[in-house]
């Protein structure tokens, strides 16, 4: 690929430019053994190995590899053992797989404002709040509330991010999530973890990922005598072994967003009518986040950096007070379950009906960081940047 195509748009995000037949060993194990699921193979599963390296990088006492980051936060949600139409409160701006989640799992998703960083206000929350999912949105860490009982982190944009007393994102509350779709820090096309501290949580999450029971390795399949059902979220081995490739690159990965956003922030253009929003240090920099006067303004930078092959994105696809299945209700149940649970309730919590929130969005703007490229390469994507935004 010519220089000039790696500054500009990328093709690849994050994790899948570090991607590499030959630091397959794990996949080429899997597919010599001629055995992809996880409780059938002879010796311990690639998947078990993963939750065991993910555990040790992480801090996290207990790690279950699942299909996806929206199963993952579905059985945190279902191992609380909440009642049918029980309230789960989420943020206003994240993705709609949070609210699905919420949904498929029998519970009502109530819309909580967010703060300057886009993450959910815990000021906003009423006494005797059970259920709070927060997300840590593009890579920010946000603020987990205190006195809930059941935190769930969705880590899906955060994977290595920390919180300022250097716990990883994702193991200081009931439980964290992590996805591994293909726009994610580290990918294996789709695939998920959830991490959790506390052990009776986690062999309830284990059970129910594969039809209600502990299988036994190599003993597929057996039953516990209390078994209760279950689904089947059980990641294969070859998931398995590809995100344990892209675990080997994790520290590189996370150094190269790093080294990008510092040349940036020494080197991005002074005007009054734009405002780079900040990063903390645990913060994962995947891309530079930007906050104009005006959503004229961020709309002409947008045409501009597109124009330029520079990659770009906004947030308000984000907005769900705004998205359909919230405005909408629907159920595919023709009793309109679980949405029939919760008739004529209030399910927002907003100072001005959002409208601040909006405003923040209408005039954000996301450029993406390359980690993969070099320093130099690096200085020269953040010069082509700052010269088209100092043209709008």
């Amino acid at each position: 690929m010519s220089l000039d195509k790696r500054l500009g748009q990328r093709f690849l995000p994050y994790g899948a430019n570090y991607l590499d037949w030959s630091d397959m060993h794990e996949l080429r194990e899997a597919i010599e053994h001629a055995v992809l699921f996880r409780y059938q193979t002879e010796g311990e599963s690639i998947a078990s190995r993963l939750e065991r390296r993910v555990a040790q990088r992480l801090g996290a006492r207990h790690v279950l590899a699942l299909h996806n980051c929206t199963e993952a936060l579905r059985l945190a949600l279902i191992s609380t053992r909440p009642r049918t139409g029980d309230l789960v409160h989420i943020p206003a701006v994240t993705f709609v797989a949070v609210a699905g989640a919420v949904l498929s799992s029998g519970l009502i998703p109530v819309l909580v404002d967010v703060d300057d960083s886009l993450s959910l206000d815990p000021a906003l929350l009423p006494p005797g709040t059970e259920r709070v999912i927060v997300a840590h949105m593009e890579g920010t860490v946000a603020r987990l509330p205190d006195g809930v009982p059941y935190v769930v982190e969705d880590c899906a944009q955060a994977l290595g991010a920390r919180f300022p007393d250097g716990r990883h994102a994702g193991t200081a509350g009931y439980a964290g999530t992590f996805s591994f779709h293909h726009n994610k820090v580290l990918t294996s096309g789709e695939g998920g973890l959830l991490v959790t501290g506390d052990p009776a949580a986690w062999a309830t999450m284990r059970c129910y990922h594969d039809h209600g029971s502990a299988r036994v390795p190599g003993c597929y399949p057996t039953w516990n005598a209390d078994a209760h059902y279950g689904e089947n979220f059980v990641t294969s081995e070859g998931v398995a072994a590809i995100q344990f490739q892209q675990f080997r690159h994790l520290d590189e990965l996370l150094a190269g967003l790093e080294r990008q956003h510092a040349i940036a922030m020494d080197n991005l253009p002074d005007r009054t009518d734009l405002t780079v929003l900040p990063r903390a240090a645990g913060d994962v920099k995947i891309s530079l986040r930007f906050r104009w006067e005006s959503r004229e303004l961020r709309d002409a930078a947008v045409a501009a950096l597109t124009a330029r092959g520079v990659a770009n994105w906004t947030l308000g696809k984000y907005l769900l007070p705004e998205h359909p299945v919230i405005t909408g209700r629907r159920s595919l149940y023709a009793d309109g379950f679980p949405w029939s649970l919760a008739p004529g309730r209030p399910l927002t919590i907003s100072r001005d009906g959002f409208a601040r929130t909006r405003d923040l969005l209408d005039r954000t703007l996301c450029v993406p960081l390359s980690p993969e490229l070099s320093e130099q390469e690096q200085i020269l994507a953040v010069k082509t940047l700052r010269q088209t935004l100092e043209a709008v």
